[in-house]
């Protein structure tokens, strides 16, 4: 194979390998897309429960706290009625203690009753709150998730597309040469750069004269001191080309 044919069947490489890694790049995009929806409605829904379960421990244990005040106050009211009987000055003293110590027990449980009816609230405000953001995403998920697999789906066709189209073009590329390609490209992302000037098109570095002129010659391909890329003549490209080139300069210099 001629370098002419050589340079033809890298170029194509390189703008179909250009082309899927867009479609790669999107399909993988789009899948997360969905894929972070369903997270965040799992987790939604697993807070919900969670909160849920919580509010149903809160309301248990204040039931059985309220049980305990009453059980208290019936105990106060006998505790009164002891004292009103007492003869003695020791019935007297010990019906009043007696009396004391169940309004403490009473007021304990008044305020643990507070704080779990406070708590129970705030954690019924999370449960709604829950349950709101979910009916949204919900809603969010049936409108797109059947628009997001179609597209899914038509990306998964175009990207095996493009696959069965690669496989047919590296065939076309020597084999030294696409590992030296393949190599590149993981690297930098794209392996192949050309020179009509002096400078290499992928990164804009001045290239020596005598491999410019190596390289004009047609002689064989070489490889940019700068980026590595795999580095060939071609003659000057048209205006448009230019254009890009210098819009692509432009770009990387406001990075």
């Amino acid at each position: 194979m001629n370098l002419r044919a050589q340079i033809d069947a890298l170029e194509s490489l390189a703008k179909l390998d250009a082309s899927l890694a867009k479609l790669e790049a999107e399909l993988q995009r789009e899948g997360e897309v969905l894929a972070d929806k369903k997270s965040q409605l799992k987790r939604l829904e697993e807070r919900f429960e969670s909160t849920r379960a919580t509010v149903g421990d809160m309301d248990r244990t204040r039931g059985e706290l309220m049980t305990d005040a009453r059980q208290m106050s019936l105990q106060m009211d006998r505790s009164r009625e002891k004292l009103a009987r007492s003869r003695t000055e020791r019935e007297v003293n010990a019906a009043q203690r007696e009396i004391e110590e169940l309004r403490k027990l009473y007021r304990d449980r008044e305020i643990e009753i507070e704080k779990i009816s406070g708590l129970a609230e705030q954690a019924r405000v999370e449960m709604d709150g829950a349950s709101s953001e979910r009916a949204v995403l919900m809603g969010d998920l049936g409108a797109n998730e059947s628009q997001l697999a179609v597209l899914l789906g038509s990306l998964e066709k175009s990207v095996a597309a493009e696959r069965e189209k690669r496989k047919e073009l590296v065939k076309a590329v020597p084999p030294v040469l696409y590992r030296r390609y393949e190599m590149v490209r993981k690297r930098r992302g794209s392996a192949v750069a050309w020179t009509f000037h002096g400078t290499c098109s992928a990164c804009h570095i001045s290239i020596s004269p005598m491999m410019f002129q190596r390289l004009r010659r047609g002689e064989d391909f070489d490889q940019c001191p700068s980026c590595q890329r795999i580095l060939y003549y071609r003659e000057e490209p048209e205006p448009s080309e230019t254009e890009e080139d210098s819009d692509g300069r432009e770009s990387e210099s406001a990075v």
